[in-house]
């Protein structure tokens, strides 16, 4: 009986290490990486704002499209040769387009959808401030003697 427990005990453990070492797995395939730790820490961080074409809520770091694959070699490929985070960036956007980031530039057309947040914020506070002064009780004036005179009459009624 003891030892079936303990049986039971080591099967279960087996079976959660097992599971957990299965779930971190990521797309990327070991014969994309790159033997130079430092070149494949730079393609990795650039992989994970490049938004795969098809999956579209994944990195590309994280899909296994076939695409993704293309655009993962492609990225290793431009760091051997040489060319910067930047510049790595910039041939794939100018391929694919702005969509493809994750987190898209603050320039051109992009900075329209940037400046209208805080536009909208600054034009909504301005509008409620306005709204507010408006709403304040206007001062009391006093009655002219006519005035005072019409009132009284009317109160005795």
């Amino acid at each position: 009986m003891k030892g079936l427990a303990a049986w039971r005990g080591r099967t279960a453990s087996c079976v959660l290490a097992l599971a957990l070492l299965a779930a971190p797995a990521l797309a990327v395939q070991p014969d994309e990486m790159l033997a130079d730790p430092a070149l494949e820490a730079r393609a990795r961080e650039i992989s994970k704002n490049i938004r795969c074409p098809v999956c579209q809520g994944e990195s590309i770091d994280d899909s296994n499209a076939a695409i993704s694959h293309d655009l993962r070699v492609i990225i290793r490929e431009r760091l051997v040769a040489g060319d910067t985070d930047d510049e790595v960036v910039d041939f794939i956007v100018e391929r694919y387009g702005e969509f493809v980031l994750f987190n898209p530039r603050a320039s051109g057309l992009n900075l329209i959808l940037w400046l209208a947040g805080p536009a909208m914020l600054l034009l909504g506070g301005g509008i409620a401030i306005m709204a507010m002064r408006r709403r304040e009780a206007p001062s009391e004036a006093a009655l002219t003697a006519a005035e005072e005179a019409r009132l009284k009459e009317l109160l005795k009624d």
